[in-house]
């Protein structure tokens, strides 16, 4: 049987060789990149995620540099080599470029941190790699290897620490928390991207110095939840955040489920349930991670605490917890700056959510279906997804008849759009027609009066174009 030490040397063996395979695909870019850095006087290394990635074997075509020499001669070297540069982050140190189809971004030497009340960095450069790579957020993240020779530089330990798959600063954790707050997001965004485990030193960091996260901007933290969410073990990044007290800065609404009980008693809480409706939710996932309905998994119920009542009988309601949760839903994704697009499409989505448990036995008319349809729009088909994924019972009976009774609403849907095209629902006149039969110009009344054929055709689906001119002039004598 291998000992410890030989299993460990092992796994190190395994994670270069998979560095080597992956450096020299690059190397061709890397190398030239590097010569020109040679000629000019200066050092050139990859470093943080790109030499990570090479050592898990996943290097993509995004290749991150760093060198001692400063922007500005950055800019001399580069511009006569790639195919495109740009300077969005110039200020910050970095010059990116384009060779090739590699996104290539070179970062002079530095070092930052945040003063008490800051939300943006103070950069200075530094003169060596080493101090550069002690900056770093994970030692896993400061590794370097400089080019064009390959020389490998882990001065922190963190190839053995990307060999056991755990997460662990260069410095004290509270010493880079302290340069850069965000990176306390960053652990829980790379536990859930990597599945790995974060050192219970940083973990104790992070709950000590949780508030710290409120002096980065919404832009920042917005971003790096996207990540996390849009990762592979969501749930392993988020009961970290939670559990650390993080959640209760940037999305309060989380950790306040814990406690909340659902009303069925089937859940050891409504947090537990989220999470549950969130994998489930990934799981049906057709063409890659979907941020609008993972964000709408995890924040469908997060109205139920504040609608939370004890009735009579000992049960647990949470009436109309979907409308006051997509009250919540726009109020908190609005405070982390997402897109007005976003924002309505995901509290729309949480809106929706319990509007099935109407269908009962399947005896929804043909109207309620349409309406079903024309409510959810675009969102139609993440709208089948979340409602199948928020079936959490544990009772099998249950479950399979509530997948069976959601198979034959999408059935009838399949039926009436075959029939109807309520993807496109609208009357059966349009404005110009409704001003030409009722002899008036534009105006609210077209309006009501376009709002009235609507129902109608909701109601009693498509009509001919006689029945809806006598039902128009019909509501139109109505009318005071």
């Amino acid at each position: 049987m291998p000992n410890a030490n030989e299993e460990n040397a092992s796994a190190l063996s395994q994670v270069q060789h998979r560095a080597v395979s992956e450096l020299l695909r690059v190397s061709p870019v890397a190398d030239a990149l590097a010569r020109r850095f040679q000629e000019a006087g200066f050092s050139l290394a990859l470093v943080g995620g790109s030499v990570r990635d090479a050592l898990l074997g996943r290097l993509g075509n995004d290749l991150d540099f760093t060198t001692d020499a400063r922007p500005e001669d950055v800019l001399k070297i580069v511009r006569p080599w790639a195919d495109s540069v740009w300077e969005v982050g110039i200020a910050f140190g970095t010059v990116g470029s384009q060779k090739d189809g590699y996104q290539i971004e070179v970062t002079t030497y530095r070092s930052e941190a945040y003063d008490r009340t800051s939300r943006k960095p103070e950069v200075s450069y530094g003169d060596s790699i080493e101090d550069d790579l002690v900056r770093r957020d994970f030692t896993v993240n400061a590794m370097a290897v400089a080019l064009p020779e390959k020389e490998f530089v882990d001065p922190y330990g963190g190839l053995k620490d990307l060999a056991d798959r755990v997460l662990r600063t260069p410095g004290t954790p509270e010493a880079s928390f302290s340069d850069d707050p965000l990176r306390m997001l960053r652990a829980a965004r790379f536990a859930a991207q990597l599945d790995f485990e974060v050192a219970p030193e940083v973990v104790t960091a992070m709950t000590e110095m949780a508030a710290r996260i409120d002096i980065v901007s919404a832009e920042r933290v917005r971003d790096e939840l996207n990540k996390l969410l849009l990762s592979q073990h969501p749930r392993k990044g988020l009961g970290l955040l939670v559990d650390t007290g993080l959640a209760a800065h940037v999305l309060p609404e989380l950790p306040a489920l814990r406690l909340e009980s659902d009303e069925h008693h089937r859940h050891k809480d409504v947090y537990e349930h989220s999470l549950t409706v969130l994998e489930q939710a990934i799981d049906l996932e057709e063409d890659g991670p979907d941020l609008v309905l993972r964000l709408a998994a995890l924040l469908h119920d997060i109205g139920k605490p504040r609608t939370r009542r004890f009735e009579k009988d000992g049960r647990v309601s949470f009436h109309h917890h979907e409308v006051v949760g997509a009250k919540m839903t726009k109020k908190r994704m609005t405070a982390l700056k997402y897109s007005n697009e976003l924002v309505k499409d995901v509290s729309r989505l949480v809106e929706l959510h319990l509007r099935f448990h109407g269908y009962g036995d399947g005896e929804w008319t043909d109207s309620a279906v349409r309406r079903y349809v024309r409510d959810a729009g675009p969102l139609l088909e993440r709208l089948h997804k979340l409602t199948r994924s928020d079936c959490t019972t544990r009772n099998k009976r249950k479950a399979n008849a509530l997948s069976r009774t959601y198979d034959a609403l999408e059935e009838r849907i399949a039926l009436l759009q075959e029939q109807e095209e309520l993807d496109s629902i609208r009357p059966d006149l349009d404005g110009n027609e409704i001003m030409q039969i009722l002899g008036v110009g534009p105006g609210p009344v077209i309006g009501k009066a376009y709002g009235f054929l609507l129902e109608q055709r909701l109601e009693h689906g498509p009509m001919e174009r006689d029945a809806a001119v006598a039902a128009l002039k019909e509501w139109w004598a109505r009318q005071d």
